[in-house]
């Protein structure tokens, strides 16, 4: 029934269902027609399905009517053979038909595939053909794009307004838009939700400084904008100033000297504040953090931040007053003074300087070994400090300690003093001594030792006296105004000690004695003269001599010499002479109390005259005139010796030239005469003096003499000083000839001589025996042919071995006269005994032993 209802009828039915599409379908055949509605959201450029009922049916065909028209376009049709798909699938996208039925699958959707789409089915039946019509109504939604961000100003000033409006180039209404805010830590606020993109603030301030983002959403997606950065300008605020380490008082901040102080100046600001640091109204810095290493006191005063916004040209400032804390330098002086004219005691502890003020206080004892500060504060009494604590001396005994701690709060221990009182351990002492020149006496008198210190006054004679002084006492006296022979006392008191000690001075003037007021010696001699003090006070500066001339006596080496001790002086006036040394010598001293001085007599008397000198012999020693021996002696040579020595200490033995005795015979009498003249201005009327020092020499060697000169000689005595009468002049006389000396010494040179040229002779005629071998037969003996030749040297056996081959080539070749090698003479020829003569050498000629002369004569002839 469906073949025929579909062979019968179908092509009116597909041409009558295009005809209107809002008519209703006019079926031939009459029956039901079910109809389906539907509404599909697509998305564009993705797929979408549009259904055509649940089961495929037997025939189907897809219709498009475009919104705005009302015209039906074919797009998928199906009579049984499969699906055709038309041409205008392809302007909706990529259309496909999902298997096993007739659904649409529509990928890569566009815009323009948005509109009504008609499913006509037709399902065969057992009840009979069935119409279907499925209405879907596509509608294509565009996915909002991602948005963007525009501000009215990206950096408003705090209190002005703005506005952000959220861009969006594509989407499909209705658009929803949310803003959020992000802070600098991250957190998110979200202010608005609505379809509008614009976001107002009406009046700006810091805190809505931070990221922006828009977020626009549709029934599609949802999509979220880029962040953006909302900078609110805003500037200085008020400085805030941390001091580190942090510590406050009454005027502001307070530090420690010498540890790091810092300072830190924070002020909101948009753009961040620039700052710069003031110190007394002088920048010292810039920088938002000032840093001082290691402060001092002077860096005490007033430190202000300025904050300054570059970008509104703004700024403020803030001021805060810094003190600098230190401790006193060094530790806390302890001193015990005496009160109530010392007789009570005053402990006294000060510890100046310091910001602020040290705490100090006083302690009875001291501390021990591993005690601290604060058990020693349990364990006595407390004393305030700058209280005068008076005890009498009663109630303090020697040797009492005291302890003055002191701390200060820029220190961390604390640190202390200690005082002790004490009675000096010995007696007062007094001494005198004057000042240049005497002038004055200054009495000084001291207690050392103790705690406090003594009290110390003068009482003299006539009034004269000091007022009290601590520990040391001086009493000054004019001269002229000490009492020679009185007594100055000293008076000495201290809190500890109960009864007041004394110490005296006696001043007396210096008395001077010597050990000899006259003193005698020979002239030449050293003499000391002696000068010593017996008693005087205050001690003289010095013992002054005065000579003969009543001038003061210096240390002058060559002449005179002292010698200084504590309390003598010596004089020693050396070689002393009887024209200028003789006389009164004085000796004086002097002190503040007065002077004496003394007188020494010395005289100097003059050695005897020394006993005359006679020259016995003047002779020079050889002919060579180059020495000469002088011998003398000395009136009454045999007296007394010792009288003879202690007359005569030396001799004086002197030379001079008289004349030449070089003289030329072959000269002109005019040049003799010339000569003559100039030998008697070279005469040296000087004498040449040798001094001998041993008064028990008669006799000297006189050399280096020049043998052409003639020379006069002569001899004085000498006594110390005392220079005696010189000898007579003598010329030297040339010594006796002796011959025999110079005779002997000929001969036996002569012998000498002799020997060694026979010697020499004798080994030349050996040598050369075969060139005159009559010579040699004639002194040695002729040989036998058949002996055999006695070899005395080496060469001898090589020269008889080839003797006989080069006599012919020796006597044909050489361009001389023929030369034959020397034979050894036969031992029978050779003499025993030595050829040497050994009689006298002094021997008459004739004698046995006188030698043989014997002459060789060699002539040579050229070839």
């Amino acid at each position: 029934m469906v073949a025929q209802l579909l062979g019968l009828r179908l092509l009116f039915l597909f041409a009558s269902l295009f005809t209107s599409a809002g008519d209703a379908v006019e079926i031939i055949n009459p029956g039901e027609v079910v109809y389906r509605y539907s509404h599909v959201d697509g998305v564009l450029a993705r797929a979408v399905i549009l259904e055509c009922g649940t089961v495929l049916p037997d025939l189907y065909i897809w219709g498009f009517t475009k919104p705005g028209t009302s015209t039906i376009k074919a797009v998928v049709y199906d009579f049984g053979k499969g699906p055709r798909i038309q041409t205008l699938a392809k302007t909706l996208g990529n259309v496909q038909v999902i298997s096993k039925s007739a659904s649409l699958n529509i990928e890569k959707l566009p815009l323009v595939a948005e509109g009504l789409y008609t499913c006509q089915a037709i399902y065969d039946t057992e009840q009979g053909a069935k119409f279907y019509y499925y209405y879907v109504n596509l509608t294509v939604h565009v996915p909002v794009s991602k948005p963007y961000v525009l501000l009215s100003d990206a950096s408003p000033v705090e209190g002005s307004s703005a506005w952000m409006r959220c861009g969006l180039d594509n989407g499909t209404a209705p658009i929803q838009y949310t803003w959020e805010h992000e802070t600098r830590d991250g957190f998110i606020t979200t202010y608005t939700q609505n379809n509008s993109s614009f976001f107002s603030l009406t009046e700006v301030n810091r805190n809505h400084t931070g990221w922006y983002r828009c977020v626009a959403s549709n029934r599609v997606n949802r999509e979220r904008s880029d962040r953006i950065w909302l900078d609110i300008i805003y500037g200085p605020d008020v400085p805030q100033i941390d001091v580190t380490p942090y510590s406050m008082t009454e005027r502001g901040y307070s530090a420690i000297e010498r540890e790091t102080v810092s300072l830190l100046c924070q002020a909101q600001s948009n753009p961040p504040s620039q700052y710069v640091w003031y110190y007394n109204n002088s920048q010292v810095y810039s920088g938002p953090q000032y840093t001082i290493t290691r402060i001092l006191r002077m860096h005490t005063g007033l430190y202000a931040c300025l904050a300054q916004n570059s970008y509104l040209n703004t700024r403020s400032k803030k001021t805060i007053s810094l003190t600098v804390y230190y401790p006193p330098d060094g530790s806390p002086s302890c001193s015990v003074q005496p009160a109530l004219n010392h007789s009570s005691l005053t402990l006294q502890c000060s510890w100046p300087g310091g910001l602020p003020a040290p705490s100090l206080y006083w302690t009875r004892g001291l501390l021990g070994p591993g005690q601290d500060v604060a058990g020693q504060q349990q364990a006595t009494d407390k004393l305030p400090n700058n209280v005068i604590l008076q005890q009498s001396v009663t109630q303090t005994s020697n040797n009492t300690s005291f302890m003055c701690v002191g701390s200060h709060l820029a220190l961390e221990n604390t640190t202390y003093c200690s005082a002790r009182t004490y009675s000096p351990p010995a007696e007062p002492v007094c001494f005198a001594y004057p000042t240049r020149s005497n002038q004055y006496l200054m009495l000084s008198c001291s207690w050392n030792g103790g705690s406090p210190r003594a009290l110390l006054w003068w009482d003299g004679p006539g009034g004269q006296g000091q007022a009290g002084v601590e520990n040391s006492n001086i009493l000054v006296l004019r001269h002229g105004s000490i009492h020679n022979g009185q007594a100055y006392t000293c008076h000495a008191k201290h809190p500890l000690v109960a009864h007041t000690k004394n110490c005296s001075l006696t001043l007396v003037a210096p008395v001077l004695m010597t050990q000899r007021s006259v003193v005698s010696v020979y002239e030449g001699s050293d003499v000391q003269l002696t000068c010593i003090m017996r008693a005087n006070y205050p001690p003289a500066s010095q013992i002054t001599w005065f000579n003969n001339h009543r001038k003061e006596v210096l240390d002058i080496p060559k002449k005179y010499l002292l010698q200084r001790a504590a309390a003598s002086a010596n004089l020693t006036v050396r070689e002393a002479d009887g024209i200028h040394d003789s006389g009164q010598y004085w000796c004086s001293a002097s002190n503040a109390v007065g002077g004496s001085e003394i007188e020494v007599t010395l005289l100097v008397m003059r050695h005897p005259m020394p006993p005359n000198a006679t020259l016995i012999n003047v002779i020079y020693t050889n002919h060579q005139r180059f020495e000469v021996l002088v011998e003398w002696q000395l009136e009454n040579e045999g007296g007394d010796d010792e009288v003879k020595e202690r007359n005569v200490t030396g001799f004086i033995l002197e030379h001079r030239w008289v004349r030449s005795t070089k003289r030329k015979s072959n000269i002109s009498k005019g040049k003799q005469e010339e000569e003559q003249e100039e030998e008697e201005r070279s005469t040296s009327p000087h004498w040449i003096r040798t001094f001998i020092q041993d008064a028990a020499f008669r006799s000297y060697t006189l050399g280096k003499l020049v043998p052409t000169v003639s020379y006069e000689i002569r001899i004085t005595p000498v006594n110390r000083r005392t220079i005696g009468h010189s000898s007579a002049a003598k010329t030297p006389a040339d010594p006796p000839f002796n011959a025999y000396p110079a005779v002997i010494g000929a001969a036996i040179g002569g012998m000498i001589l002799a020997t060694l040229l026979t010697l020499l002779l004798l080994v030349c005629i050996i040598r050369n025996r075969h060139s005159n071998p009559r010579l040699h037969d004639m002194l040695f003996g002729s040989q036998h042919s058949q002996s055999r030749e006695n070899i005395n040297f080496p060469e001898d056996e090589v020269v008889a071995e080839q003797e006989e081959a080069k006599e012919d080539i020796g006597a044909s070749t050489s361009s001389g006269p023929a030369v034959a090698l020397p034979r050894a003479s036969s031992p029978r020829a050779a003499s025993p005994t030595s050829t040497m003569p050994t009689g006298d050498p002094a021997a008459p000629p004739g004698d046995d032993n006188e030698p043989v002369s014997v002459t060789i004569t060699v002539k040579a002839t050229g070839s």
